[in-house]
């Protein structure tokens, strides 16, 4: 059962006044009951209530409560997943809530609900970024930088991705730094990913399925970190860093944007939404690694899937084959579980790339499609160990939980 924390006599009398507003018809009184209930501030945590409370808001046309709402709805896990549901509430939301404009543009972009369309994905992320939203800002930024959907305009990406620090995201700061970084400007870099480390709480390193802004944060952090690395030679046994391109993924789409890095890295053009479509899932859904295997082929590259036992034994093997690929310049994609209740059916599944590690800190580098460009992650041995299984990355896995991974066939 959920309990709320104990509330002083002031928050009572608050919380006693917010309901009385929020019956008497108030929306703007019922959507803050509405994230009180979702939050579990000052009441037991009930998302049913919360749902109730926001869709009164909702339907009496307040922007933010329709998003609130839309969100629910796209994400499945307090009612039935219903992507079109959530489409209509966003587009009806969009004019006067950024945050909407800004889950419109994700609908856009993904095909949520509706037929992909990427311009007008960034049509949206614009005008949320003009409404003072900064990851739409970012977003946008990554989106133009990589030309994923829409034309490569690196004039545009640095325009957005300024205006994402302008409005203090930290994942614009990094996406601002890693511009700089490429254009040689390094103290200027180094100054955009210290203010992103500074805005959330970071250690040693992070956790992959962190929320996207303590994710961002602490990329800064690890790219302060990673800035000399990647300025010199590998060394065999002791490090290895092989820069990869990055992709920031559409919804529910890492399989084919991890892909298509890797695709990139082997000297393909093909984005993550192309190589999406070249297996025969639907946009918007999972996609089995089967099917992205066979895609490697109908773009003339040599893949081969290899698995290791999910035990210690087999981390042992994986990451010894892990750091041999790396030491020849030869990045790693890899499938990741996520277990927990904040996953719709208690877990989820990833894929990311394993492009670099440090020997002397046992720590890996990841470049990963779901956080801002340039993707990169440190990530400790022992969660590697913890993250690195799987037993749905398709068919090919036969329900069997192992450490599958993607890798050039030299065969």
């Amino acid at each position: 059962m959920s309990l709320s924390l104990p509330v002083a006599a002031d928050d009572h009398a608050e919380l006693a006044a917010l309901r009385q507003r929020a019956e008497k018809r108030d929306a703007r009184a019922q959507l803050d009951l509405a994230y009180r209930y979702r939050d579990g501030k000052g009441v037991a945590k009930d998302d049913v209530e919360a749902m109730k409370w926001a869709h009164m808001a909702a339907d009496a046309g307040n922007a933010d409560a329709m998003d609130f709402v839309g969100f629910v709805y796209l994400r499945g896990a307090v009612v039935k997943r219903r992507p079109e549901i959530a489409f209509g509430y966003f587009k009806a939301a969009a004019d006067e809530s950024a945050q909407a404009a800004f889950n419109l543009g994700q609908c856009y972009f993904g095909a949520q609900g509706t037929e992909q369309d990427c311009a007008k994905a960034l049509e949206w992320w614009e005008k949320a970024a003009a409404q003072g939203h900064g990851r739409a800002a970012a977003t946008a930024a990554m989106a133009y930088l990589s030309g994923e959907g829409v034309p490569r305009d690196v004039v545009k990406a640095r325009r957005l991705a300024e205006r994402a620090a302008e409005l203090k995201n930290p994942g614009g700061l990094v996406v601002l730094g890693e511009m700089q970084f490429r254009a040689g400007e390094l103290d200027a870099a180094r100054a955009s990913w210290t203010k992103a480390s500074q805005m959330l709480p970071t250690s040693p390193t992070g956790h992959p399925a962190q929320p996207s802004d303590n994710a961002s944060a602490q990329q800064g952090a690890d790219l302060l970190k990673l800035m000399d690395y990647r300025q010199r030679k590998g060394e065999p046994g002791k490090f290895a860093f092989v820069q990869m391109p990055h992709i920031h993924q559409g919804y529910n789409n890492c399989g084919s944007t991890a892909c298509a890095t890797f695709a990139r890295f082997q000297g393909s053009e093909i984005g993550g939404w192309d190589y999406k479509k070249l297996c025969p899932s639907p946009l918007g859904t999972g996609t089995d690694w089967g099917h992205l295997l066979d895609a490697s082929k109908k773009i003339g590259q040599k893949w081969k899937l290899i698995t290791f036992t999910p035990d210690d034994a087999g981390f042992g093997e994986a990451t010894a084959f892990l750091r041999s690929e790396l030491d020849a310049g030869r990045p790693v994609v890899v499938d990741f579980k996520y277990i927990g209740p904040q996953y719709p059916n208690g877990s989820a599944g990833h894929t990311l790339s394993v492009c670099g590690y440090i020997a002397a800190e046992n720590l890996y580098i990841l470049c990963n499609p779901a956080v801002a460009t340039p993707g990169l992650q440190l990530i400790t041995a022992d969660d590697l160990k913890n993250f690195w299984r799987s037993d749905h990355y398709g068919a090919l896995s036969k329900g069997v939980l192992s450490r599958p991974a993607f890798v050039i066939d030299r065969s």
